[in-house]
Formats: structure tokens, sequence, C-alpha cells
């Protein structure tokens, strides 16, 4: 009697984890929804001109506008270079792949927006100008970068499509707290 409990307990218990699994598996790679703000590079950067020539853009953080920017342009940046700190590869291939999975699923991230990236330089009080310029130019080197990527410091490695909408997600992230007006 007890052992035909026990039997029939595993077979549910291993159904249940094969039909969980299915799910994660469906959650973390099905259908995506889009980028939420920024559907593309070309929004990301035409968000970034009407920016730079407004004369009321601020920051709703403790950064200055010039500073999220220059930050922004640091991640895009040292994808295409190598981020000067990296969490360890178990990380990144654990809670960091799955930090982005469930980010890319949804469509957006959530971070500290005044949090500088592991080991990067301080960031400069730039002028508006310069922050968008810096900016706009890793928007141009990205898009023109045909080689490999540097895997990110948390995510590890991700392809071009998939740096993209992480590039997207966390300009978006930033958007929130900026007001044109």
């Amino acid at each position: 009697m007890h052992r035909r409990r026990l039997i029939k307990g595993l077979a549910y218990g291993t159904g249940a984890l094969a039909l969980g699994a299915g799910a994660g598996t469906w959650w973390l790679t099905g259908p995506k929804s889009p980028v939420v703000g920024l559907a593309d590079l070309g929004a990301g950067r035409r968000w970034l001109t009407a920016l730079a020539t407004s004369s009321s853009a601020h920051s709703l953080t403790e950064w200055p506008l010039p500073q999220v920017l220059e930050h922004c342009a640091q991640s895009i940046e040292f994808s295409l270079h190598g981020f000067p700190q990296a969490k360890p590869e178990w990380f990144q291939s654990s809670a960091g792949a799955l930090a982005f999975a469930a980010s890319n699923r949804c469509g957006q991230m959530s971070h500290s927006l005044t949090e500088p990236i592991p080991g990067a330089p301080e960031l400069q009080a730039l002028d508006l100008a310069r922050g968008a310029g810096r900016l706009e130019r890793a928007f141009i080197e990205f898009e023109a970068h045909r080689g490999p990527l540097a895997p990110h410091f948390a995510y590890g490695a991700l392809d071009k499509a998939h740096y993209t909408r992480a590039h997207l997600m966390h300009l978006a992230n930033h958007a929130e707290k900026i007001r044109l007006s």
C-alpha cells in the first residue's frame, strides 16, 4: 500500500514538474512583447533627438540628464568593447540569464536608475549636447558593428538582436524618469 502511494506520488510530482518546466520554457521563450516605449533603435534615436533639442528636458533622478545619457552610452559602448567588471560565469548563466529572459519576455526592465555599471569610469557632468552626442555616436557604432559582441556583465553572451532589446529596454527604463517639459 505504501509503495503504491509512493509510486503514484512520484508520478504526479514528475508530471507536475514536467508541466511546470514546459510552462516555464514557454514563458521564457514564447512570443515576446515589444519593448515598452521604444520599438527599435530608430525610435530610440528619435527620442534622443527630441530630448537634445528640448530646452526643458530634465532627469527626475539624482543624476543630471547629461550623466543619464552618458551612462546609457557607456552600456552600448561596453557591449562593443567589453565591460570593465563582470559578474561570475555561474551568475551570468543562471540568475543573469533568467533576469534577461524575464525582461525580454515582457519587453521592459526595471533596475536602479542611479547605479553605475560595475567598474565603469565615473560619470562626468557633461552638458546636454555632449551627453546626447555621445549616446548618438554609441547608437551609430552599435548599428554599424558586424563583429562579435562582448558578454554583458550580468546577462552573459547576447547576440545582436538580444543586445538591441537590452539596450532599448535599458534606455526606456531611464526614459521613464526623464521629462521633456
